[in-house]
């Protein structure tokens, strides 16, 4: 390996890592889905190809079994009229033909040996892809549950127990100063109206003689 390919590698490794920081596991999961497809539309294209050389080759062999039987007919045709030159061009036909069958029907074995790799490959290839779909479904449910309760956790630890207690303790102090302003507005709201009820408590001499002597009276 080259000191150049090299360190190529180890580049794309390092900001291969730093990206894995970063990966969104749903993301990573559709783009594995899309290389799948993209590997399964290859399979399919070549096995289209491979099948439209394996349909072409079964053709050749038809049309030379077609000319081997041909000159066959006209050899013995021949023979029947005494032609001999026309009955050994016809043989001469023949036999080249019949190699080229040979030759034919075993790359058709061969071509058809391929045909099948492929047909299994592109069957591996399908298997696979409904197995990534469906776990696909299943990690992306477990994704979602764990970044609801990740959420959950998150918001959890930030709303911290301190900060209650602390708000209450606010709210307690603020009632109980919009307590004490009450009270104080209720002492201080109207001094004279105090006044002349402390006034009004006083009993002179003179009310104090009328009471007595009305009560005297009164016996």
């Amino acid at each position: 390996m080259g000191i150049f390919k090299r360190v190529k590698n180890i580049t794309k490794a390092d900001i291969n890592g730093l990206l894995d920081k970063w990966e969104d596991p749903i993301s990573m999961l559709n783009e594995y889905s899309r290389e799948m497809e993209q590997e399964i539309a290859k399979a399919q294209k070549a096995l289209s190809r491979q099948i439209f050389v394996e349909n072409k080759q079964a053709v050749l062999i038809l049309e030379t079994k077609n000319i081997v039987e041909k000159r066959a007919r006209q050899a013995k045709l021949a023979i029947d009229q005494g032609e001999d030159t026309i009955t050994k061009l016809a043989v001469q036909e023949k036999l080249i033909y019949e190699k080229q069958l040979s030759l034919y029907e075993q790359q058709y074995e061969a071509i058809q040996g391929q045909t099948g790799m492929l047909k299994e490959k592109l069957n591996e290839l399908q298997e696979t892809y409904n197995e990534l779909q469906h776990k696909k479904i299943l990690l992306a449910s477990r994704a979602n549950v764990a970044q609801s309760i990740k959420q959950i956790q998150n918001a959890t630890v930030s709303f911290q127990t301190d900060t209650i207690v602390r708000g209450v303790t606010r709210a307690e102090d603020r009632i109980l100063l919009m307590e004490a302003e009450v009270q104080a507005g209720s002492q201080f709201a109207n001094p004279l109206v105090q006044h002349d009820a402390v006034y009004r408590n006083v009993v002179n001499e003179e009310e104090l003689a009328r009471e007595i002597e009305k009560l005297k009276s009164e016996k």
